[in-house]
């Protein structure tokens, strides 16, 4: 999936976080491998763990979680921590490429929001620590669009025709029509599966197109009308218009989590337990929240948001929606069940 511009915290928290300082950090500098989305880590907090750490930080980008599976896969080496989204991890997991984390290397896993854990892939972290996530939503131009609704149903507008956009990715437009049908999001029914096809198609009739990039700044200019997209990137594109209204369906999403775990065959291993120690830290991860737009599971860092981040029923949707939403599985060897599904959509 391509996403997401995710930054990390303030130099000035980065420089007070000394947890799990990697032994011999005060003498030879280490070097720290990240390989992660592009924009994952703001220049001052990235020199600000350098300083409090002794060492490098080197960061490598993927633009989907499909690129960095088939690169990891290959055997590319040299990377400590990787950031994938949660059902990258479970596939990893499943291949042999991550290793077990060692829980008493990251004091700040209390930190971490135990109802967001009932959801996860990976509730025990066994493997990975829940970094950032958002849920993907439907945003509309309240001056142009009369009588909105809640709801999947709003991509049948044909009114709108022209002036809508589905992002370019399988798992997030057949996951939106399994939910609009009453499925599971992760399903592997074939039937199931060939009708999120068949609505999919109808949708596909009133897009202007399939776009990962630039739906958020084309509703912002009011080019697009309805875009579906992920909140955080939603949000802050609202910033510059005030006529964007942000929504969860009320039949319920997907929601994504990136997730940070350690590659087997990292060479920096206690310096990739401090790095995420470091992003759970509660003050790190609320000014995370703040700066990006996106939601840390992380209860330590709640009571520091403001007032407004804390009352978004986007990033915090009430018990009730939530309950509705799920992440992307890993679908395993049930994945060309959904390939053939959405060749036939693409080309429809």
């Amino acid at each position: 999936m391509n996403r997401r511009h995710f930054i990390a915290a303030s130099a000035l928290a980065a420089a007070s976080i000394s947890a799990c300082k990697p032994k011999g950090a005060a003498g030879e500098k280490k070097t720290l491998t990240i390989f992660t989305w592009a924009d994952y880590l703001k220049q001052e907090v990235k020199e600000g763990f350098e300083k409090a750490h002794n060492c490098t930080v080197v960061i490598d980008t993927f633009d989907s979680n499909e690129a960095m599976l088939a690169k990891i896969e290959s055997g590319a080496s040299g990377y400590d921590v990787l950031v994938p989204s949660s059902y990258a991890v479970q596939a990893l997991k499943r291949k042999g490429l991550i290793q077990p984390l060692d829980h008493g290397k990251i004091p700040n896993l209390k930190n971490v929001d135990a109802s967001y854990l009932t959801k996860s892939l990976d509730p025990k972290m066994e493997v990975s620590v829940p970094y950032m996530m958002a849920p993907t939503c439907l945003c509309y131009l309240e001056s142009k669009v009369s009588n909105p609704v809640n709801s999947w149903a709003m991509l049948d507008r044909a009114d709108l025709k022209g002036r809508i956009t589905l992002l370019d990715d399988m798992r997030e437009v057949l996951g939106a029509a399994l939910k609009f049908l009453g499925h599971p999001l992760n399903s592997t029914d074939p039937a199931q599966l060939a009708a999120a096809r068949d609505v999919a198609i109808r949708w596909k009739k009133n897009i202007a197109k399939f776009e990962n990039e630039q739906y958020k700044t084309g509703i912002a200019s009011g080019e697009f009308h309805l875009v579906q997209g992920y909140a955080g990137d939603l949000i802050q594109a609202s910033e510059e218009n005030d006529d964007m209204r942000i929504f969860v369906p009320q039949e319920g999403t997907a929601f994504s989590c990136d997730d940070l775990c350690i590659p087997k065959g990292a060479k920096e291993v206690d310096l990739a337990y401090a790095f995420i120690n470091h992003v759970t830290e509660a003050s790190v991860a609320a000014e995370n929240m703040e700066w990006m737009g996106y939601r840390a599971p992380n209860s330590a860092a709640y009571g520091s948001l403001t007032e407004d981040f804390r009352g978004s029923e986007v990033l915090f949707p009430p018990d009730e929606l939530f309950a509705k939403c799920e992440p992307i599985d890993d679908l395993g060897d049930k994945l060309p069940l959904w390939t053939a599904e959405w060749d036939k959509v693409k080309t429809a």
